[in-house]
């Protein structure tokens, strides 16, 4: 997925979120005049365009939740929420305050920690049936997104679950997430390595007035790499076609490392090379799937996969799709906003 292509936001997700408008019978066409945008939006919008109507909405009905908490979360609660973390120490310490505030803004849904098997999980529990998939979403963004700046790096996702059952627009929540996604699952949970759990914080409230003033816009896009030795790695890798990507230990020699240095400080930022080269190939097969009408054998060979059953087993533990069905779902949702990508399987 390119760069331009992570700062668009789905048509889908801003009807959502002018549906809070909707529900208390406001009209939408004077707000999103004023944002300079279209009275229906049938293309995707950027990360910029969709912050400001997110806190136009909020300013609107004084709920940074689009009132879909079982309380309002009032204008400002983001802004205590980060100043709450921003001196807890460590990534687990601050998650752990922000579920505690957003337990008490929001009072429902309510979030807790769990970690096991290698996982840290972000689990919700609903006092009364299943919410939508835009408010478990809501809740991610809010969360992922003040963690991701804590620690300076993306925190990759390995795993969504909803509780509720697949919206129509479910292509748009995979692409979203870049992670398997699962419907209709006994709980809305997020995943992630647990090794991050244990990252430091280092940022300064210089820092944080600095992250308010680009937010939300920047909490609704995949954090950017911008530091750190992953961020090397990933560099060079994104310079080279994936089938000729070195092994591990030629990498290191080439970092001028040992391969046991490179491990542990890949380690430390809660990354390593199979995590990276992962990531790597699975936004070039979205982007290619999306893009291009090359066949599912094509892409496998050039993503460097030794047979297309190879990139098969790994687009589906990606995105819980096949490749063809993926490709399929997203070409549909592209025609019903008049654009037609390629077909072929």
């Amino acid at each position: 997925m390119t760069e331009t292509g992570r700062r668009m936001i789905s048509p889908s997700f801003v009807e959502e979120a002018l549906d809070c408008l909707r529900r208390r019978g406001r009209p939408t066409a004077p707000l999103l005049a004023a944002l300079g945008l279209p009275e229906t939006i049938d293309a995707p919008i950027s990360a910029e365009s969709y912050g400001a109507l997110w806190l136009a909405i909020a300013a609107e009905v004084d709920d940074e939740f689009f009132g879909m908490g079982g309380r309002p979360m009032r204008r400002g609660s983001f802004t205590l929420l980060c100043h709450c973390v921003l001196h807890a120490g460590t990534l687990e310490r601050a998650l752990h305050r922000a579920l505690r505030f957003l337990d008490v803004v929001l009072e429902d849904p309510s979030g807790r920690l769990e970690v096991a098997d290698g996982l840290a999980q972000i689990v919700l529990s609903d006092r009364d049936g299943p919410r939508s998939a835009f408010t478990y979403r809501m809740y991610w963004i809010l969360l992922h997104g003040i963690t991701c700046w804590l620690v300076g790096r993306r925190i990759p996702i390995r795993m969504v679950d909803f509780r509720c059952a697949e919206p129509q627009q479910g292509a748009d929540y995979r692409l979203f997430f870049g992670a398997p996604v699962r419907f209709s699952q006994p709980v809305s949970r997020l995943a992630f390595d647990a090794a991050v759990l244990k990252l430091p914080i280092a940022r300064s409230e210089q820092a944080l007035k600095q992250f308010l003033r680009g937010a939300p816009a920047n909490i609704l896009v995949r954090y950017r790499y911008d530091a750190g030795l992953a961020a090397s790695v990933r560099n060079r890798l994104r310079q080279i076609p994936p089938a000729a990507w070195t092994d591990f230990d030629t990498l290191a020699a080439q970092m001028r490392m040992s391969p046991s240095t490179l491990r542990h400080r890949l380690q430390s930022e809660g990354q390593s090379y199979a995590a990276i080269k992962d990531e790597i190939r699975r936004d070039l097969a979205i982007e290619m799937l999306q893009t291009t009408a090359r066949s599912v054998g094509e892409i496998a060979a050039q993503l460097g996969f030794s047979e297309p059953s190879a990139f098969h087993r790994a687009f589906r533990k990606w995105i819980a799709k096949s490749p063809a069905a993926f490709r399929r779902e997203t070409a549909a949702e592209a025609d019903k906003r008049g654009g037609r990508p390629p077909t072929k399987a």
